[in-house]
């Protein structure tokens, strides 16, 4: 069935029909409703070695960007490197830790191929400047049990149903222009602050619980595993962290894979969701041998990585979160230009491809 390209928008160049075929083991729960932005809604899955690997006529070298390769959230990543997903489709990838100011750029002209972050304030503006990037796929939703966000030090009197936000100072090791200033926004606002009512104080990753501890910070986004350390102390409430359920970063894509050449776009996309749906598809931590191959590959302590829930591993792009984003960002005082419509910041289409999805 030949479809038109979903989501193609100004900047992705004119839409070529492309065919989308049922694939095998991907059936009505490989693709769910955009709009669902339940905490408890489960993800798009496919069988377990699905969608089947199509590999190119010819191998495709290509170079993904990312922050970091010892975060949990790019763990598919290498994990699809390891066990050979992305050469099973012809691909011959690279991970490239760079950070997302100096790859955006090299993404625009086409130098790399894809980057592992999220639709920053930077990528939003970039956009809004001429820039050819799209959001193409999710990468995770925190487990309901993860308490990985905003926390607080508690004072006389003070209740975690109620903490008064507005005047304090937060310590964070990201900025404002990060996707963490939605859910950083929500949960001040719950709180009589937002983010144009706190002081921030940007912090280096090891100082941010020490600030809060000693009162250098009244308040701090505590990351994974760092949350653990204040977990159960009375003198500290957690208010709130990423949105259970929805996405805030994944697969951005430039013209190389969104025009040049969507095939090896949809391979790359396929061999992500492939890795998900065989190794990640739920509590990947209960088996120890494969826990202990994921702390070798982003070389962490095995413990560390087993001390937080896992992930919920997730390809798909809810509905208006780059709206959600946009108001942060405004509020935060780090956007540029005019507030962009989704369809110039998201394409679904082909990871749509990739699962059989018709429109």
């Amino acid at each position: 069935m030949g479809c038109t390209s979903q989501d193609s928008g100004a900047g992705a160049g004119p839409a070529k029909p492309r065919t989308i075929k049922a694939v095998p083991g991907c059936d009505g729960a490989s693709w769910t409703d955009p709009a669902d932005l339940s905490a408890d809604r489960s993800p798009a899955r496919c069988s377990t070695g699905a969608p089947a690997p199509r590999p190119l006529a010819e191998t495709r070298k290509l170079t993904i960007a990312t922050g970091t390769l010892s975060a949990e959230y790019v763990a598919p990543l290498q994990v699809a490197v390891e066990k050979g997903e992305f050469k099973k489709e012809g691909l011959d990838v690279t991970l490239k830790v760079l950070p997302t100011p100096d790859a955006l750029p090299l993404l625009a002209k086409g130098d790399i191929d894809a980057q592992w972050a999220a639709p920053e304030a930077a990528v939003i503006n970039g956009v809004n400047g001429g820039f050819d990037i799209k959001w193409v796929a999710g990468n995770f939703s925190p487990d309901p049990k993860s308490k990985s966000g905003l926390w607080v030090r508690l004072k006389d009197g003070e209740r975690a149903s109620h903490v008064p936000m507005a005047g304090r100072k937060l310590g964070t090791m990201i900025g404002k222009g990060s996707v963490i200033a939605y859910p950083m926004n929500t949960s001040l606002k719950k709180h009589g602050g937002g983010l144009d009512k706190i002081q921030f104080q940007q912090l280096g990753s090891a100082d941010v619980l020490t600030a809060l501890r000693n009162g250098g910070v009244d308040s701090a986004w505590l990351l994974d595993p760092v949350w653990r350390k204040v977990d159960g102390d009375a003198r500290y409430a957690f208010l709130g962290g990423q949105p259970a359920g929805e996405p805030l970063g994944g697969m951005l894509f430039g013209p190389n894979l969104l025009k040049d050449d969507v095939d090896a776009g949809v391979a790359l996309l396929r061999a992500y969701i492939r890795t998900i749906n065989t190794y990640f598809a739920d509590d990947y931590k209960k088996d120890p041998a494969f826990t202990a191959m994921l702390a070798r590959l982003l070389k962490t302590d095995r413990a560390v990585l087993e001390s937080t829930p896992s992930l919920r591993m997730d390809w798909e792009i809810r509905s208006a979160t780059t709206d959600r984003l946009q108001s942060a960002y405004r509020a935060a005082g780090v956007s540029e230009g005019a507030a962009l419509p989704e369809s110039r910041l998201v394409n679904r289409s082909l990871y749509a491809e990739a699962v059989g999805h018709r429109p």
